[in-house]
């Protein structure tokens, strides 16, 4: 019976992230609209509501190509499993009814999100076209980067609340959010996330004005709207763990996803607003720049937790 709570549950979750993917595709149109001072989509349903719907209908009913010279199983499988992946992060999503509430969330994140990585270099590598090894290369090259940086910042956070739970956050964070005490970690975050997420201004794996397409140019119909499935589902778990780690955390209140739609806002703000950045440029950014603040941080915070220890002791 437990089993079969757990199963229903899961169910539930993954399918309120799909809906939740499909009006935030509807909703980056808007805004993005509205930002080349023009409508977004606003003929299908009531003001464009039931746009993603038709989307998704006439993307999955188009005709299914696969280059000849592909690695066939390989080029299937890969956004199968790149969808798969984005939505298996969402279990370490902490809910206090819920059965999945492990003490080790963190590593669990930091474990499946690596592994995202493989499948965009598959799909490049697969479909055996110079311009998607090419994308490939680029944008496994570029998540990498950004990942060290990303895992040594939640390492920082890590000593701050001593716990690999997710639940702690919301412990923590009852009298001072973690944005107040971590600011300048807290903006290499959510930099880190555009760039984890390959959104503007890092989208070098996409960049559509330079490039053929990215890893994603020989896949069409189904494949490619898995791979889409699965970038949006990503956006929405950064603002997530956003959220989470410094606006609070209180993920059993109304706010909390108040606060998880402005961050998804804010990714799709950047988008509309900012060009994007030179490829040479951003591994400078997170080589040069990011790692060794966040290295700096992660030793000042385990030195900081280990003098809170001793004082106590």
């Amino acid at each position: 019976m437990d089993l079969l709570l757990i199963f229903i549950s899961m169910l539930f979750l993954i399918i309120g992230v799909l809906v939740g993917v499909a009006f935030l595709t509807l909703l980056e149109r808007k805004v993005l609209g509205y930002i080349q001072i023009r409508k977004g989509p606003n003929k299908v349903g009531f003001m464009g509501i039931l746009q993603p719907f038709s989307d998704a209908v006439k993307l999955f009913t188009k005709e299914q190509t696969n280059p000849l010279v592909s690695n066939y199983v390989f080029y299937y499988i890969s956004p199968v499993l790149n969808l798969f992946l984005a939505l298996f992060l969402w279990m370490c999503m902490p809910f206090f009814s819920y059965f999945f509430s492990f003490s080790f969330g963190l590593l669990f994140f930091l474990c499946c999100s690596s592994l995202g990585v493989y499948t965009i270099m598959i799909s490049g590598w697969a479909s055996n076209s110079n311009y998607s090894l090419l994308g490939g290369i680029r944008s496994v090259a570029q998540t990498i980067s950004y990942e060290v940086s990303l895992a040594l910042i939640l390492l920082s956070f890590l000593f701050l609340t001593n716990s690999f739970s997710l639940l702690s956050f919301s412990d923590f964070q009852e009298n001072i959010w973690f944005l107040f005490l971590c600011f300048p970690l807290c903006l290499m975050w959510l930099v880190s996330g555009l760039a984890e997420t390959n959104r503007t201004p890092f989208d070098f794996a996409e960049g559509e004005s330079e490039l053929v397409s990215g890893f994603n140019v020989e896949y069409s119909s189904g494949g490619f709207a898995l791979i889409f499935l699965a970038e949006y589902s990503n956006i929405l778990f950064m603002s997530m763990m956003s959220c989470l780690l410094f606006l609070g955390g209180d993920f059993y209140s109304f706010m909390f996803f108040l606060k998880l739609v402005f961050i998804s806002f804010f990714w799709i703000w950047a988008r509309g607003t900012l060009p994007r950045f030179r490829y040479d440029k951003l591994m400078y950014l997170a080589w040069k720049s990011y790692l060794p603040v966040s290295l700096n941080y992660l030793m000042f915070f385990s030195g900081l937790s280990f003098f809170i220890f001793f004082l106590i002791i």
